[in-house]
């Protein structure tokens, strides 16, 4: 049995983009009310990183399951081949 190789971009690739676009944007923002104020909100970076933190967070935590549960199909898958491989062999 053949795995096809995937070339689209997957939703995950599109949010990182999103995050780091708007990761970029918002530090360009914090400098530039450094520059004028000479402070920045501290509650709302921290939100922010953190809400951004977490996101990464349950993305990679989807991932690893993801391929967790592929990679246990693909031992099955593996195991069965074998198994049937060797009734074969056995057979003759």
């Amino acid at each position: 049995m053949k795995h096809k190789e995937k070339n689209k971009v997957s939703v995950m690739d599109v949010v990182l983009v999103i995050i780091f676009i708007t990761t970029v944007i918002f530090i360009i923002t914090m400098i530039r009310i450094y520059d004028e104020h000479e402070s920045i909100p501290d509650t709302l970076c921290t939100c922010y990183f953190a809400t951004i933190g977490g996101e990464c967070g349950v993305m990679g935590w989807i991932k690893t399951t993801k391929e967790r549960k592929r990679e246990r199909r693909y031992e099955l898958e593996d195991r069965l081949h074998e198994e049937n491989e060797r009734k074969r062999r056995d057979k003759t």
